[in-house]
């Protein structure tokens, strides 16, 4: 069998590109008392990760130069050493971009298909699902008739958090970057919904927010960030949870913006997902509820292809995705 892998050969100062990465064969390995082997089904690309391609400190260890990206995937067990894994188990964890690899089996978790397909392990019943949950219902805390704005509304984790500021009877407005995704956007229950592409963003806020900003989840920073904090009510509460506009850029400035933290007597938070490691299980509840009640959905963009997991990560940062951005290497052997 032929085995390929992902390797990070030199750390991008600015837009990653091809010439970061290498594309190598490499040998199936063997497995070892308490591994599974396991072959590549999906692999999720996510603006973090970018991060990780840069030397420093950091929430999480950078990728090392020569080896392996790894990031959320979907596996199937094709031979397992280890107690409670077999052959044809469905699996997901952090794995190399690598289309075999054999793995210690506690680093990996059965998925339940009873819960929903598959993919879903990778985003609303995920990391992503898990990081709309806790970002905006423990951080951003908001009340019925309370204004929600998130921007990168149309992504895996803002698309999750405009449905749940729905859930708990807030006003939600999304802010996304295409018509496409503002129809989205709209069927999932946004009261208004900003095109920053085509819209003076300011403008907009100011008409669709007529009663200030309560809660804002902040996804992107930048320009669109500046345009929500002169907006904020006494009170209200800043999710910091990426700024994806300025990941590639070298120097990135903006407002200051103290003074309206200050009066607004506003709190800021940022925070990732690893920060609520002890109450995962608490968050799969009531997603899994609302999914499964239907009250909770999602888009997926699935791109087919272990040799175009790069280009669906560069596409990231252009906003190609709708939602949660996969790539699908292979088939389950065994059908959901």
């Amino acid at each position: 069998m032929k085995n390929r892998e992902i390797l990070l050969v030199k750390r991008p100062d600015g837009a990653p590109a091809n010439e970061h990465f290498s594309i190598k064969e490499t040998a199936i390995p063997e497995l070892s008392e308490g591994e599974v082997l396991t072959r590549l089904l999906y692999v999720s690309v996510d603006p973090y990760m970018r991060g990780r391609m840069n030397e420093g400190k950091s929430y999480i260890e950078p990728f090392q130069l020569n080896e392996p990206i790894e990031g959320g995937a979907i596996a199937e067990v094709i031979q397992s050493q280890a107690d409670g894994f077999q052959e044809g188990d469905i699996v997901t964890g952090s794995l190399p971009w690598r289309e075999y690899t054999s793995v210690n089996a506690g680093s990996v978790r059965k998925i339940d298909p009873a819960l929903g397909p598959i993919t879903t392990s990778l985003h609303v019943l995920g990391m992503t699902g898990l990081t709309a949950y806790f970002g905006l219902m423990d951080i951003g805390q908001p009340q019925e008739g309370e204004t929600v704005v998130v921007s990168g509304a149309a992504g895996a984790v803002g698309s999750t958090v405009v449905q749940l500021a729905t859930i708990v009877g807030a006003r939600v407005v999304g802010i996304a970057g295409s018509d496409e995704k503002v129809q989205l956007l709209q069927q999932l229950g946004a009261d208004a919904v900003i095109n920053y592409r085509t819209e003076d963003v300011s403008t907009a806020l100011a008409e669709a927010c007529p009663d200030g900003v309560d809660v804002y989840f902040d996804n992107v920073g930048g320009e669109i960030s500046d345009a929500i904090y002169p907006l904020l009510n006494k009170f209200a509460r800043i999710v910091q949870c990426g700024a994806i506009s300025s990941y590639n850029k070298k120097n990135d400035q903006g407002p200051r913006i103290q003074q309206y933290l200050i009066k607004s007597s506003a709190l800021i938070k940022g925070f990732t997902v690893g920060d609520y490691r002890e109450r995962y299980p608490e968050g799969f509840q009531h997603l899994s509820k609302w999914l499964q009640e239907g009250k909770l959905t999602y888009e997926e963009t699935i791109t087919e292809g272990f040799e175009n997991i790069l280009q669906a990560f560069f596409d990231l940062f252009t906003g190609e995705n709708v939602g949660k951005q996969l790539v699908k290497i292979n088939e389950p052997s065994h059908k959901e």
